[in-house]
């Protein structure tokens, strides 16, 4: 079998996929991690590229210790707990999360009270927000999140409240008791919130117990709640569970969303917008 350099092949994409590299090798890893064995043959149907395309992925993969190659695919390693780090997250499915966030962005109107979490398409909202609600103090903002925070302090003049906690390095917010009863005196118009998962037996969910605490206290504390959710999502069960889909009024995803999860999620009376 062929070495092939991780440097060689860090940044090289494939001609006519979709994905970048760095995606595609972020969702193998996420899939070798919940599966335990991905097949070679099945990748290469899945992301419609070549074997010696997908095997590259692996070798690079295999290097930075995030599986163990096979004769035809992959295993997780043994004891390996990898999750993506937060900027691998923000990069991941990025165009299906930019529609999403502008989808979001408009539903929001003057003097609205929102809640963000902390999840990497929430921060899409944010950056998509009409530049006329972006003047003056419009709108008030809450959230626990590092990153937008950071962006919303950009702004000319930010009408945000920081929630305090316990940092998360993993997730770039805040959790834990302090969040919680700071949250607890507020009400909010709508909750935006990301998911690690969902499936309609499921819910929505997430890997981190502390910040499953937090989004279902954002969902108590507000009148409307939207899921922001790229179609990588559906399907995926997370480590802990947020809230059931009859607790969101409104999902947003892209057009890729498996069309039978989209079928059952409306006839559960949810509203699913695909962008």
């Amino acid at each position: 079998m062929n070495n092939f350099s991780n440097l060689d092949y860090a940044n090289q994409e494939d001609r006519g996929d979709s994905l970048s590299a760095t995606e595609r090798r972020s969702m193998i890893a996420q899939m070798v991690l919940e599966k335990g064995k991905v097949l070679l043959t099945d990748l290469v149907a899945q992301f419609a590229i070549t074997e010696t395309s997908i095997r590259r992925d692996l070798v690079i993969l295999e290097t930075q210790g995030q599986l163990k190659r096979f004769h035809g695919g992959a295993i997780a390693i043994s004891g390996n707990s990898r999750a993506e780090s937060y900027s691998e997250k923000m990069q991941l499915n990025i165009k299906a999360k930019e529609r999403i966030g502008k989808a979001a962005a408009e539903m929001i109107k003057p003097r609205d009270v929102i809640l963000f979490d902390s999840g990497s398409t929430t921060v899409q909202i944010i950056k998509q927000i009409p530049a006329e609600l972006k003047l003056g103090s419009s709108i008030r903002m809450v959230t626990n999140s590092v990153v937008i925070s950071r962006e919303v302090l950009s702004w000319p003049s930010p009408n945000l409240i920081i929630l305090g906690g316990i940092y998360l390095p993993d997730y770039q917010a805040t959790a834990g008791p302090q969040t919680l009863n700071q949250l607890q005196d507020l009400t909010a118009d709508i909750v935006f919130l990301g998911a690690d998962g969902l499936t309609i037996s499921g819910g929505a969910t997430t890997a981190d117990i502390l910040m499953a605490e937090v989004d279902r206290l954002m969902v108590e504390r507000s009148r409307r709640t939207i899921l922001v959710a790229d179609s990588s999502k559906f399907g995926r069960i997370g480590f802990v569970p947020v809230k059931p889909v009859k607790a969101f009024q409104t999902i947003i995803t892209d057009t890729d969303a498996p069309s039978e999860i989209v079928s059952a999620l409306r006839s559960e009376g949810v509203e699913v917008i695909l962008v």
